[in-house]
Formats: C-alpha cells, structure tokens, sequence
C-alpha cells in the first residue's frame, strides 16, 4: 500500500491511496485509518479484486450472508465510510462488482484480495462521526450529538 496526502486544510485531509495485488482491502484500509486517527471519513475506490466476499444483510436475522466470489471482478463502484465505533475506526465499504460476462453483484464487501491495483481517495471531515448499535436495525449506525433540524 502506497499513499499521498494531497489537500491538508480547514481541519481536513484528502489522500491518494493505491494498494498492490494481493493486499486485503479492508485490512489496508482499518489500518490506515488507526494510523491517521480517523473518524468522520468518505472514500471512492477502482480497481480489480479476487477472492472477494461480499455480505447482504439479513434483518431478521440481524446479520450478513456471505458470499464469496469465484472469479475476478473489476470495481464498478466502491464507495465507503468510516466512523468511530466504541471508540475505534470502523470501515464500511459497499461496492458494486463486474463480471466478465457483463453482469454485476452488489453488497457490502466484506472482504477483498487486490488483483492488479486498486487506487483511492479518501477524504476526511472536519468532525468526529460516531457509531453506535441499534438494536432494532441489529447495525452501527451514526449517531449525532445534536437534535434534527
């Protein structure tokens, strides 16, 4: 994994990020974000991935379905957030995959093994963003400190 600041200001950075083949997405980028101290922070993806798994969520069940994926796909879309939960950075990636044959798959990515190259960017908030569970979604969901407008 190789990354670039390029903007720093007004209490938020923006990074240029690239992870190699091989590197699991979710691991790079949980570690990335503890070691620059995130929270409130939105990212876009494209590349290539193998080995991926994806997770729907079930609500009756309060939990994701696994399914991995047995054959490389390119990144259609990647977007993602991350957020404090019980005070430490929590990555949530949802991505929309392409297969060879045209067809796409979409769900949170649970997992996912860069095939050639993947680039990011990623950009921070200039607020601390919170999760908190909710029982009745069964999820972390955001949590505001302030009353809705």
């Amino acid at each position: 994994m190789h990354h670039q600041l390029i903007r720093h200001g007004q209490g938020s950075r923006t990074w240029s990020i690239v992870l190699d083949a091989g590197d699991e997405v979710n691991t790079c980028l949980q570690d990335f974000a503890r070691r620059e101290v995130l929270s409130a922070t939105r990212f876009t993806a494209i590349g290539t991935l193998h080995d991926a798994v994806l997770g729907y969520f079930e609500s009756e069940k309060q939990s994701y379905r696994r399914d991995a994926l047995d054959q490389p796909t390119q990144i259609v879309s990647l977007v993602g957030d991350i957020a404090l939960h019980n005070g430490r950075p929590r990555i949530h990636i949802r991505a929309v995959l392409g297969n060879g044959d045209g067809s796409t798959v979409d769900a949170r990515l649970l997992e996912g093994r860069v095939k050639s190259t993947m680039e990011i960017v990623m950009t921070e908030a200039p607020v601390r963003l919170h999760k908190d569970y909710d029982a009745d979604a069964g999820l972390a969901l955001f949590k505001h400190g302030g009353s809705a407008a």
